[in-house]
């Protein structure tokens, strides 16, 4: 029987990721289909964390070339987190999966307040944890909450989902001869300034040795296989 080489995985979701067509909104179709892929790595006896952003309903940066402070449009995307972190839960808990959202930021009437052990404790009970709220502080990204709350669950690999079925030298959508990377170190990362996830959480992975793996969350068996050590997508590593 195949083994499982990840037991304790970050899973990084993309705002757009839930997004309704015209990539704005929830469209809660969408997030049945994560929760069911969610569902099949679970099943396995996966312990499963999910930090999710915003992209689908505010962007900092809109704001900030508006002339908002960033501080108040970063807190207002941490905000939306939590929005996307509750439909997902309320999509996972429809098919059978015990759900707890943890934020950042304090909002007891529909969250947990993010408390490192006390998330440990519910992934250690079969529940799947959302972390919404982002660091829980403005000039960070999802991307480095993600990285951070896998450093503090003590996962074994960082899943970055996209549509795409790895990192390329360049857009393949625009390119049809861009390359894929089936691996690359941080510094590659970091130097070829490759979109895989920010500067700061690919050194902060870096630094605490946390592979990263990019792959097509939407391919039905990608994750799955990438569970059980296939080369699938990209792996970041030292």
């Amino acid at each position: 029987m195949d083994e499982l080489i990840y037991k304790r995985i970050l899973l990084k979701l993309s705002g757009e990721a839930m997004a309704a067509p015209g990539g704005v909104g929830i469209n809660p179709a969408n997030a049945t289909d994560i929760a069911y892929r969610v569902r099949e790595v679970h099943d396995l006896g996966v312990d499963v964390a999910i930090v999710i952003g915003a992209g689908n309903l505010w962007r900092g940066k809109v704001g900030t070339d508006a002339g908002m402070d960033q501080a108040t449009a970063d807190y207002m995307g941490m905000l939306a987190t939590v929005m996307n972190a509750l439909a997902l839960m309320d999509a996972l808990e429809k098919i059978g999966v015990m759900t707890r959202v943890q934020s950042a930021i304090a909002m007891q009437a529909v969250a947990e307040p993010y408390i490192r052990r006390r998330a440990i404790r519910h992934l250690e009970k079969g529940r799947v944890v959302i972390f919404g709220g982002g660091t829980g502080n403005p000039f960070f990204s999802t991307d480095t909450a993600a990285a951070l709350r896998a450093m503090e669950i003590e996962a074994d690999v960082v899943i970055k989902a996209t549509k795409v079925d790895g990192v390329y030298d360049s857009d393949p959508k625009k390119n049809p001869d861009a390359i894929r990377f089936s691996q690359l170190t941080y510094i590659e990362t970091l130097n070829r300034q490759l979109e895989v996830m920010d500067s700061t959480a690919v050194s902060l992975c870096m630094e605490h040795k946390l592979p990263i793996l990019v792959l097509n969350l939407w391919d039905p068996t990608a994750l799955r296989r990438a569970l059980f050590g296939e080369s699938v997508g990209t792996l970041v590593t030292a």
